[in-house]
C-alpha cells in the first residue's frame, strides 16, 4: 500500500523542528509533524512557569546552523527560547508541515504493508512508511502519588501545565518538589506570595549560575566573521566540562569533589541559618542527580515568608498539606514541581507495537532499556527515536538532536537508494552496542554508593542509567561513521 506520508515526525519541539529541517535538506519532502499542542516549542511551549530559563549557556542551546548573536542573557529565558523555536519553524517552513492539536495515542507496525499505523485522538489514523519519535522528555508531567491530591480545595497546577492567568499575589502557596523546575519558580514567586511552604524530599545541589545580561559590545563582536563561532566553541567546552565529563568520568576524575566544594561555598554564602543550611545540604555526590543552577534559590529560604518542610507528606487535605508528624500547612494554591515521566514506558508517551505486535514498553521491561546508538530497537522496523535509551550523553539537547537526526538521515538515504521499504537494526548490532554501554559504567559518577540517597530520575526501574557514557565528540563521530550494515534493508514487495 502507499502510506499517507513517507515520514511522520511525532512532536514539534526542537527535536521535531530539527528533524524536519534535515528531512527537507535530504529531499524527503513527503513528511508531516504531528503535535499535541497548539504551537511549536515542545518543552518551552509546555513549561511557562515564572522564572523558567535554560540551564546551559544560550550559545550552546541552539542549532549549529542557526546561531543567534542577540540573546539577551548568557542563559536565555523560556520566553526567548519559545520565540527562537517559532522563528526556526517559520524560517525553515516547518510550520506549514505541522498538524497542531493532534495527539498520537498508539502506533502499530503493519507487517504485510511495511507501514506504521498511527492512531490519533478522535479515532483517526495516519499511515507512514517511517516514523521519527521526537517527543522529548520535559513535556509529560508526573503528578505525585500522594493521598488526597484530588481533594485539595484550592488551585492545583503542575509547572509543566502552568496557567498564565494564575495570580499568586497575597496567597498562601505550597510547592511540592525541589528539583530543577522548583529551583527556578521558588525565587520568582516568593516575593509576591503571602507565605510559601516548600516540601522537600531530597535536597538538590544548587551551584552558582554565571548568568548576566550580554552587553552590546559582545553582541557586536559576535557579528564579526567567526565571532559567533568562537563564542559557541567556548560555550560548548564549558558545557562539556560541567556535565558530560563529570557524569561519565566523575568516578575516576575529581570533577564531583570540585563541584561539591563550590556547592558548599554557595550554601554558606547564601543561607544564614546553620540548621536550615544543613537541611538544604545533599548527602550524595554532585552528579548523582540533575543539579540546579541559580543565584537566588538558596537565599530565598532566608525570607520570613518562606518555610522549608522536610517532614514527609502524609496526605493532602481540602485546606492544605498534612505531614506525618501531624503538622497541617494551610494553602490556597498548590504547585506540583514533581518532574516528568521520562524513561520506561513514558518515552514515547504512547503505545508502540512493532513487528508481530510486540509492545515496546513490554520489550523494554523484559530486556531492559536499550536502543542501538540511542535510535533504533530490533523488532521495531522503520521506527527511530531522537531520545532513545543510551542516546543522550548530557550535553546540549541541540547536539543530541543534530547527531541523532544525522544517524536517521543516513539510514533513510540508504533505504531510498536501495528501494527498501523495511529497515530494521540487526539484533547482534544492538546487543553489541548495549554491551559496550554497560562496560563503561565503572567511570560514571552515578555508581558511587552515595547516589543511592539521591532519589534520582537517572535510574530506571531496572536500576540502569540509560545515559550514553561518551564524550560529545565521540557521539558526533559515531553518528557519521556507524556501519550502515548494522541495519537490514529489505523491499517487502520484492
Amino acid at each position: 500500500m502507499r502510506p499517507d506520508h513517507e515520514v511522520v515526525v511525532i512532536g514539534a519541539g526542537f527535536a521535531g523542528i530539527g528533524a524536519s529541517i534535515r528531512l527537507t535538506d535530504a529531499g524527503i519532502d513527503d513528511h508531516v509533524l504531528l503535535e499535541e499542542g497548539d504551537d511549536v516549542g515542545g518543552t518551552w511551549y509546555w513549561n511557562q512557569y515564572p522564572g523558567v530559563a535554560v540551564d546551559i549557556p544560550s550559545f550552546s542551546y541552539q542549532f549549529s546552523f542557526e546561531r543567534r548573536t542577540d540573546w539577551s542573557r548568557v542563559y536565555a529565558s523560556g520566553k526567548e527560547l519559545y520565540a527562537y523555536a517559532r522563528e526556526c519553524a517559520e524560517k525553515y517552513r516547518v510550520r506549514e508541515r505541522i498538524r497542531f492539536g493532534v495527539r498520537v495515542e498508539a502506533a502499530a507496525f503493519d507487517d504485510d504493508a511495511a507501514v506504521w499505523r498511527l492512531q490519533t485522538g478522535g479515532g483517526n489514523e495516519v499511515t507512514a512508511r517511517f516514523v521519527i519519535g521526537a517527543t522529548g522528555v520535559f513535556s509529560q508531567p508526573k503528578p505525585p502519588d500522594i493521598p488526597g491530591l484530588e481533594r485539595f480545595g484550592g488551585v492545583t497546577v503542575h509547572t509543566a501545565r502552568w496557567d498564565p492567568e494564575l495570580d499568586l499575589a497575597g496567597k498562601r502557596v505550597a510547592i511540592i518538589g525541589t528539583g530543577a523546575s522548583a529551583v527556578q519558580v521558588i525565587p520568582a514567586i516568593a516575593p509576591v506570595v503571602e507565605h510559601l511552604t516548600v516540601f522537600q524530599r531530597t535536597p538538590i545541589w544548587c551551584l552558582p549560575k554565571p548568568d548576566r545580561p550580554i552587553p552590546g559590545l559582545a553582541r557586536r563582536l559576535m557579528r564579526l566573521p567567526l565571532g559567533d563561532l568562537a563564542g559557541r566553541l567556548a560555550s560548548q567546552a564549558f558545557v562539556e566540562a560541567t556535565f558530560p565529563l563529570p557524569l561519565h568520568f566523575g568516578a575516576v576524575l575529581p570533577f564531583s569533589k570540585l563541584a561539591e566544594r563550590s556547592g558548599r561555598a554557595h550554601l554558606r554564602q547564601q543561607v544564614r541559618d546553620p540548621v536550615l543550611r544543613k537541611k538544604l545540604t545533599p548527602a550524595y555526590a554532585v552528579g548523582c542527580k540533575r543539579p540546579g543552577f541559580h543565584n537566588r534559590y538558596l537565599a530565598t529560604f532566608n525570607r520570613s515568608n518562606v518555610e522549608l518542610e522536610t517532614d514527609p507528606i502524609e496526605r493532602i487535605t481540602k485546606t492544605g498539606i498534612r505531614t506525618k508528624e501531624g503538622t497541617l500547612h494551610r494553602a490556597e494554591a498548590l504547585i506540583l514541581a514533581t518532574g516528568f515521566r521520562l524513561f520506561d514506558d513514558a518515552n514515547p508517551p504512547f503505545v508502540v507495537r512493532g513487528a508481530g505486535g510486540v509492545d515496546l514498553a513490554s520489550w523494554w521491561d523484559e530486556n531492559r532499556l536499550q536502543a542501538y546508538e540511542g535510535v533504533s530497537v530490533p523488532g521495531f522496523p522503520n521506527f527511530f527515536t531522537v531520545l532513545g535509551p543510551y542516546g543522550y550523553n548530557g550535553a546540549s539537547y541541540f547536539t543530541l538532536i543534530e547527531t541523532q537526526t544525522r544517524h536517521i538521515l543516513r539510514v533513510l538515504r540508504r533505504a531510498r537508494k536501495q528501494g527498501a521499504t523495511r529497515v530494521e537494526v540487526r539484533r547482534e548490532a544492538n546487543e553489541r552496542y548495549f554491551r559496550s554501554m554497560l562496560a563503561r559504567r565503572g567511570t560514571q559518577i552515578v555508581w558511587q554508593d552515595s547516589c543511592s540517597l539521591a532519589n534520582s530520575y537517572y535510574f530506571d526501574k531496572h536500576g540502569d542509567v540509560p545515559f550514553r557514557p561518551s564524550p560529545t565528540l565521540e557521539t558526533i563521530w559515531r553518528s557519521a561513521r556507524f556501519d550502515l550494515d548494522d541495519y537490514r534493508f529489505e523491499d517487502v514487495a520484492a
